[in-house]
C-alpha cells in the first residue's frame, strides 16, 4: 500500500503542476489540449488512488487485532 500511495502522490503532484503550467504560462493551444487530455484524468485518478490507499481507522485496528492466518 505504501508503494501505491507514494506513486499516487507523485502522479497527483505532477498532474497538478502540468495543469498549473497550462494555466499560468499560456502555451500554444495544442499543448494545452494535450495537457488537459492527459493531466486532468490522471489528477482525478490519483485522487481516487490516494483515497483508496488510506485505510480507515477501524480497518487498521482490525488488522492489528487479527492474527496472521497463514500464507
Amino acid at each position: 500500500m505504501d508503494k501505491l500511495k507514494t506513486t499516487s502522490w507523485i502522479i497527483l503532484i505532477a498532474s497538478f503542476g502540468s495543469i498549473l503550467y497550462a494555466l499560468i504560462f499560456n502555451p500554444i493551444s495544442w499543448i494545452v489540449y494535450a495537457i488537459s487530455l492527459v493531466s486532468i484524468p490522471l489528477f482525478i485518478l490519483s485522487l481516487g488512488l490516494v483515497a483508496m490507499a488510506k485505510g480507515s481507522k477501524d480497518e487498521e485496528e482490525e488488522k492489528r487485532r487479527e492474527p496472521f492466518i497463514g500464507y
